[in-house]
């Protein structure tokens, strides 16, 4: 069904950094054409703790004009390279996954067959000595540079990320409004008319944005659009999360921690550190969780621990008549890959490539719903598979995930690295390309039976001479490089605490 009134006045319900990510977006890129309005109560805090970004965040910085040394230096980030899985395979396992490429393609082969041949000639080195981001996350350096460049996101204050976007939003015309949603308006046709907040003020709009978190105020409250239950495949269904002094330099990568339930967070700013406990509420108590999250964490705290609940999946819809939901409004997979912040870019990019500015049209709704949905299954067979591809046996969690049924599109795609040694990620909408799939399939312990023919090609020793090249390369632009908490007092010194709120 279209719906052709023309869109002048978009309304974003909530703020945190769905919301001001949103706004900023809209009234940056579209503020010439469109009124951008958001509405956030002061009452209603944010979760907040999606402190990990993946590498496209910087291409829609760079969008929206920000400099990313104010930004770093607002938001007392660091700089992430990837992110250390440890006692995933196994207890006492670990390994990296970065990001970036790893090794030489050729046109008919991936790097990784050619790899595979050398160890059955006795060139053992880990996948990761061929990789410029692993080799630099593990030595904790790193710089820009142009040849070979980096890959690289940040590791950010998400609260701080949220007032700098704030500030981009309001110069760029947005109107904050303050107040807390009490009623949502439908007209006849099941459309959102306006939303009325608490203190009787009546907010109309054109277009409604639902960054309102797990809630679904818009989206699943008023216009009832429905749930894809995930809990089957992704049964970590808590977490608790907690702020703690620094003890010790940032290093440039996330580190993921697996326990007996779940798993650990541990995210390094420049002033402080954010933690985290993920779990299976049918295999840890709340109060469990608490305990075991506190015996693991160092430094003083400084915010109080706090249980968030979930539950993994997706709407039927992300975009439902003149509503499109961001963020948790939208569904979760879990925080294990650092995928919300992006998924809250991608739906934002794809809103404004298809914005209905001249009427929602029903063609422009499905291929919205259709391109989020093909990206984010994908996202999701990629997280489940860290879960299924272990070796530990040692709890009833970890044996759960080890033998769960998992969907036909992942046992596919393991089942053709198992027996083949090939990887193929086709989606246009890709966020882990082929690298990531070989990083952790090899670090959770899946080795090919074989490997592709053309890596005959080449004779021992020139393969030898290939891949020593490789190693050879990284180790000497690594070698180069400053330190990386040393780079980040050059580039961009937090201020001090506080100072990024003026």
């Amino acid at each position: 069904m279209n719906y052709l009134t023309k869109v002048k006045k978009v309304v974003i319900v909530g703020g945190g950094t769905a919301g001001w990510m949103a706004a900023a977006s809209f009234a940056k890129l579209l503020g010439k054409s469109v009124a951008v309005i958001l509405v956030e109560s002061d009452e209603i805090s944010t979760v907040g703790v999606g402190e990990a970004t993946v590498p496209p965040l910087i291409l829609l910085n760079r969008y929206l004009g920000i400099n990313e040394q104010e930004l770093l230096t607002f938001v007392k980030g660091t700089i992430k390279l990837g992110i250390s899985f440890e006692n995933w395979k196994n207890i006492n396992d670990c390994y990296i996954h970065s990001f970036g490429h790893t090794g030489k393609d050729t046109w008919a082969a991936s790097f990784q067959h050619f790899w595979l041949r050398g160890l059955d000639i006795g060139v053992d080195d880990p996948l990761g000595d061929y990789s410029l981001e692993y080799a630099a996350a593990l030595h904790n350096k790193f710089a820009h540079m142009s040849n070979p460049p980096l890959t690289y996101a940040y590791h950010i204050d998400a609260g701080f990320y949220a007032k700098f976007l704030r500030r981009i939003a309001e110069n760029a015309g947005a109107l904050r409004i303050e107040g807390k949603v009490e009623n949502v308006v439908l007209d006849d046709s099941g459309y959102i008319k306006n939303i009325r907040l608490a203190s009787g003020t009546v907010v109309e709009g054109d277009f409604f944005i639902d960054c309102s978190g797990f809630r679904g105020l818009l989206i699943e409250e008023a216009l009832h659009t429905g749930y894809e239950d995930w809990s089957h495949w992704l049964p970590c269904d808590s977490a608790i999360a907690v702020q703690t002094e620094s003890v010790r330099e940032p290093v440039p990568y996330t580190r993921a921690i697996a326990h007996h339930a779940g798993w650990q967070w541990q995210i390094p700013l420049q002033h402080r550190v954010g933690n985290g406990l993920v779990y299976c509420s049918q295999y840890m108590s709340d109060e469990d969780a608490r305990t075991l999250l506190l015996e693991k964490i160092d430094g003083q705290l400084i915010s109080e621990p706090r249980v968030i609940k979930f539950k993994t999946g997706q709407r039927l819809k992300h975009w439902n008549k003149n509503c499109v939901a961001l963020g948790l409004a939208s569904g979760f997979i879990e925080p294990l890959e650092s995928t919300s912040i992006h998924l809250i870019q991608r739906g934002i990019t794809r809103l404004i490539q298809m914005f209905p500015h001249d009427g929602i049209r029903a063609c422009d709704m499905d291929e919205y719903n259709n391109q989020m949905k093909t990206e984010i299954l994908t996202i999701r067979d990629f997280v489940i598979m860290h879960y299924h591809l272990t070796e530990r046996e040692d709890s009833g969690f970890w044996r759960y995930c080890k033998n769960m049924p998992i969907p036909e599109s992942l046992e596919h795609r393991i089942r053709l690295f198992r027996e083949t040694g090939k990887l193929f990620v086709e989606s246009p909408y890709k966020l882990f390309a082929e690298s990531s799939w070989l990083q952790v399939m090899v670090g959770q312990g899946l080795v090919p039976e074989r490997y592709h023919v053309v890596a005959n090609e080449m004779t021992d020793a020139e393969l030898k001479t290939f891949l020593s090249d490789i190693r050879s390369q990284v180790k000497h632009s690594v070698q180069k490089m400053p330190g990386h908490h040393d780079y980040l007092q050059y580039y961009c010194k937090a201020t001090a605490w506080g100072d990024a709120c003026e």
